[in-house]
This record gives structure tokens, sequence and C-alpha cells, in this order.
């Protein structure tokens, strides 16, 4: 599907298989008389293997937390790298495991530092705990419809969700440009400004909480493309590379909205 997460931007993510037939009695004996399949005919992408290495990137996540959760001032400049790292990624066509595992480390730290910040804020004790519940929840969720059949990516949902991320997007650059030249100095930006005397933030958090479900849905779309095409295994890793990126973005809205309901 053309219009999934930018980090799955390969051919062999994006076509559906084609239908296979069943094999006839001639074919069959074909290839029960083959000889065994070489190591190199066999290194293609499974789901096991995504999961292994989506691991991996959560390991070193959780080191880089560490690191940031005691330096939290590494936070905006891990947020900077982190962000070249990300496109770095996405645009590379053959993935780079010490350039995926070097975001990780980088969104560890930054993750971590926003994350302590937050924990140690009056009135905010718990929102860390809180917020990786609320992201495994929406995560296990997802996967179990998915799995089951229940939910599927559509064209009308994704070109709606397309709309829909733009937008968001565009929000957050104007909401962080309003912040870094001062003209907003609330520490949450135009998440703050209230409708009806209920804070935007509590308009968007769970709209884009919704967002980034439907992002999983078609990362998952996205990796049952890859393993039925036969995708190379070395795409293991930016089909991890992608699912990370969904689940870290699911993450920090959930601090960002938890933080805004409580304080």
């Amino acid at each position: 599907m053309a219009l999934s997460n930018p980090a799955f931007n390969t051919p062999a993510f994006t076509q559906v298989a084609a239908a296979r037939t069943a094999p006839s009695s001639t074919e069959l004996d074909e290839l029960y008389n083959r000889p065994a399949a070489t190591p190199a005919e066999t290194e293609r992408m499974s789901y096991d293997d995504v999961i292994v290495k989506t691991l991996i990137m959560f390991v070193f996540i959780l080191v880089g937390g560490v690191v940031g959760a005691f330096n939290p001032a590494l936070a905006l400049p891990a947020a900077l790298i982190g962000f070249v790292l990300a496109l770095v990624n996405i645009f590379k066509k053959k993935p780079s495991p010490a350039l995926i595992i070097a975001y990780s480390l980088v969104e560890g730290v930054l993750l971590g530092g926003i994350s302590f910040t937050l924990e140690n804020v009056r009135g905010l004790e718990g929102i860390v705990l809180q917020a990786v519940a609320g992201t495994f929840i929406v995560f296990g969720v997802t996967l179990a419809l998915f799995a089951n059949g229940k939910v599927r990516a559509s064209k009308r949902a994704t070109k709606i969700f397309m709309i829909a991320g733009i937008s968001y997007a565009l929000f957050s650059l104007l909401n962080l440009g309003l912040q870094l030249t001062g003209v907003n100095q609330d520490p949450w930006g135009l998440y703050s400004s209230s409708i009806a005397g209920i804070p935007l933030g509590l308009i968007i958090g769970p709209l884009a909480i919704l967002m980034a479900a439907y992002s999983l849905v078609l990362d998952f779309t996205s990796v049952k493309n890859g393993v039925e095409q036969g995708a190379p295994r070395s795409l293991g890793w930016k089909a991890a590379f992608g699912l990370v990126l969904t689940i870290v973005w699911l993450y920090i809205e959930f601090l960002r909205l938890i933080a805004i309901f409580r304080n």
C-alpha cells in the first residue's frame, strides 16, 4: 500500500503476493526431486526474524533510556540526531543494522530524558508506567485484531489517515515553531489552548493515538506482504525499524495526553 509508513518504502512491503493455484501432480514430483535449498536460497524474511530484530532495537532503546534518564539535558541533541538518523534509515534502500541500532540508542536517550523529566514533575508521578501500559495495550489489541482478520487496511481509510497525518504534522511543526521562537511559552504550546473549556491536547491526543493505531495496521500489513513475497532477510531490519517508529510515536502521544490530563 503506497500510503503506508515511509519506513516500508520497499516494493517487497507494498506489493501483495499473487494468488497461487494448487500444483499439479507433475509439478509436485518435480519439486520433490529437486535438491535441497542452499542457505542463500533460504535467506528470506520471516515473522520470527522481524520479532527478534524489533526486540534488539528495544534493548538498545532501554540502554539509551538509562543514559537519558540520568542526563536529561541530552534529550534535545538526541532529538535532532535521532531525526537525522530516522530520515537516513527511511530513505536508505539497503538497511544498515548499525545505523538502525544507532537510531535506537539515540531515540532511547530522547525518550529517557523526556520520561525522567515528566516523572519528576509534581502531580505526574507514575506517568511513565501509565504511558508504557497504554502503548502495550494498544499495540497488543491492534496486533490481536489484525491477526484474527478483524481489522484490515483499506484504501479509503488510508487516504483519510494520510490527510489527518499531514494535517497533524503541520500542526506539530507550527506548535514547535511557536515554542522555539518564544511566541508561546507554555510547556505544551498550542496543546494547552482550550476549546469550550477543554484543553486542545485532550481533543487531539485521542485522535493521534487512533492514527498511531491505524499506522500499526499498515505496518503489520507491510510485514505480512514482505513475508509472503519472500523478501530478503536483511529487510527484517527495515520492518523492525518501521514498527519501532510507530511504537515510539504512540508512546510519546500517551505521555503528552496523560500529562495534560493530569496537570
